[in-house]
């Protein structure tokens, strides 16, 4: 919160009862870890090896471990607006990069969510200010199924479609790195899904991308190995 005193003052205030309650919580949480596990702690200190590498939006309704039904340490996370996989973002990048060459996950999850405000203000034909950029990206989505989607009437459909073709998207851009391409033609891991989490229901949406029909298709431009053709033998990498 925000008080503004004298014309050369400003004051910041904070509801201080809410985030001490925050502390308090965490030593119930605490608690009831302890109660449940005596040994939870030093498992949670223990080097983390998670299968599960998640790229999920910064919504803060979508709690990524939770809505997977995983523990802490099962799943690496990287969250963004609009679960956003640009390959000039160097975090996200260095994300993909370590979950893969170090944690050696076997999956990498990307996410999106219904009622999305990054996918909703891509979707609004006016200027954001220093959102252009990043949701310049989305509205790429949008250019690439244009006829697809200005042929849905109901704008909510047009809405939740535009975020799975921009979930469909950002999984592509996972694939298309150096890091996948050889991890997979190593040990045949990571395997690239897309997902998207409906808010009114809690469920889960897999939208069954085809990791290794993608990968193919692609391979003749985004061939970063140098070995894919290697690998392709009868139609299968």
């Amino acid at each position: 919160m925000i008080r503004l005193g004298r014309p050369d003052t400003l004051f910041l205030t904070f509801d201080m009862t809410s985030y001490e309650q925050i502390f308090e919580n965490n030593r119930q949480w605490v608690a009831e870890m302890k109660h449940k596990d005596a040994d939870f702690f030093e498992k949670l200190s223990a080097d983390q090896s998670p299968d599960y590498l998640y790229i999920g939006c910064s919504d803060s309704r979508v709690p990524a471990n939770e809505i997977m039904g995983l523990q802490p340490g099962e799943v690496f996370v990287h969250r963004n607006i609009a679960n956003l996989v640009n390959n000039t973002d160097l975090n996200v990048m260095s994300c993909i990069n370590f979950a893969v060459r170090h944690l050696h996950v076997k999956h990498i999850i990307v996410c999106g969510h219904y009622d999305c405000g990054g996918v909703k203000a891509a979707m609004t034909p006016k200027d954001m200010g220093l959102l252009n950029p990043w949701l310049r990206t989305i509205r790429d989505v949008y250019r690439m199924h244009h006829d697809e989607l200005n042929s849905i009437t109901d704008e909510r459909a047009k809405y939740n479609r535009l975020v799975e073709l921009n979930v469909r998207e950002q999984a592509i851009n996972v694939i298309k790195t150096a890091t996948v391409q050889k991890s997979y033609i190593k040990n045949e891991y990571p395997i690239v899904h897309g997902w998207v989490f409906d808010l009114h229901n809690g469920l889960l949406k897999d939208l069954e991308i085809n990791f290794v029909q993608i990968l193919k298709d692609i391979q003749e431009i985004y061939d970063l190995t140098g070995m894919m053709s290697e690998h392709h033998e009868d139609g299968d990498i």
